[in-house]
């Protein structure tokens, strides 16, 4: 028998439900630490990211891999190579694997072009939104940002576990909410488009400081300001930074006053959590706020079911193995009915 086959992560996930499987993968070493089990037995955790995707792996003090952590940085591209099922406690796992440094070219191959075709249909529909922005205060803001901070913006992840926890998935999940937002405001006309738009592309934008990988890489490190203020608190302070570039004497004439649009562009961003025991420091308190609020836990909570089915283990037929953050255990969803050419009868 040959090598292995080179999968990615979600390939092993997918291939794994019919049993063990014996594979290579490609990643980056995200985080990285050395813990004790219950009994006393030292072993390194290690969560290994591609473009789309987040394994952990453990590699216990008896076996090869374990003084193969011992040598790893942070950051640092690597293969897995070793048998993947998986495992009733830990979800996807590996047995009996090792782990080698990717050489230069296989590190350039790892890193080009992951998903660059999604990043690219996802930031021209954001661009093409801002532009259809009526308000020129909000247009004008919303292409500052764009201009000053697009590439980062691009690279960025919603999260670290839950929903779009990966490069590029604050730009999917701001796309996403903009295309939501844009239909509902044509079902609810009496909806200030602009303004809920302008607060979808920016109730996030505090991850670019608080989750953002670096140029070159998956792993999605902490910084401190992410830490220390969180982002909403940046999304807020960053808002308020770009307004004060704006020229706004030449829309000192228009209603609403700047200054009140400026007050409801950062009630989005500090009310889109909903609720203060979630970390919000106000509730929503206007139509666009309540609105943002449900459009952004629509998203998140649909990516995490449909995630979890390539996920999550199947425990009985089409129902699967309960997913914390949705506090259910998934079911598989009906399909819709199939297309027929035939007639039916009289």
């Amino acid at each position: 028998m040959g090598d292995p086959c080179r999968l990615t992560i979600a390939e092993i996930r997918e291939q794994t439900k019919a049993g063990a499987l014996g594979a290579r993968v490609w990643g980056q070493a995200d985080e990285l630490a050395k813990r004790t089990s219950s009994a006393g037995k030292p072993f390194w955790e290690l969560k290994l990211r591609d473009a789309a995707d987040l394994l952990v792996l453990r590699a216990w003090s008896d076996t090869p891999a374990f003084e193969s952590c011992e040598e790893l940085a942070r950051g640092e591209a690597i293969e897995i190579e070793g048998e993947f099922l998986v495992n009733g406690n830990f979800g996807l796992d590996a047995r009996r694997w090792i782990l080698r440094p990717l050489n230069p070219d296989e590190s350039a191959e790892l890193f080009a072009g992951s998903a660059a075709d999604e990043v690219a249909r996802d930031y021209s529909d954001v661009t093409e939104l801002v532009s259809s922005l009526s308000d020129p205060r909000l247009r004008a803001i919303s292409e500052m940002f764009l201009a000053e901070h697009g590439a980062r913006f691009q690279r960025a992840a919603a999260a670290r576990h839950n929903h779009h926890a990966h490069r590029g998935g604050l730009l999917r999940h701001t796309a996403q909410m903009m295309r939501s937002a844009a239909a509902l405001s044509g079902v609810y006309p009496t909806l200030n488009r602009d303004l809920l738009l302008a607060g979808t592309l920016f109730h996030d934008t505090g991850k670019l400081w608080e989750m953002c990988p670096p140029e070159i890489g998956f792993d999605i490190p902490r910084e401190l300001r992410g830490e220390l203020l969180g982002h909403i608190s940046i999304g807020i302070e960053l808002v308020n930074a770009l307004w004060r570039k704006l020229p706004l004497d030449e829309w000192k004439n228009l209603a609403p006053a700047s200054e009140d649009v400026r007050l409801h562009l950062l009630h989005l961003i500090a009310a889109h959590h909903g609720e203060m025991q979630y970390g919000s420091p106000v509730e929503p308190k206007t139509p666009e706020a309540i609105a943002l609020h449900f459009i952004d836990n629509l998203d998140a909570r649909l990516e995490m079911i449909f995630a979890a089915y390539g996920k999550q283990p199947e425990i009985s037929p089409g129902i699967y193995e309960r997913v914390r953050p949705l506090n259910t255990s998934p079911v598989a969803p009906l399909k819709p009915i199939a297309p027929t050419d035939s007639v039916p009868e009289d």
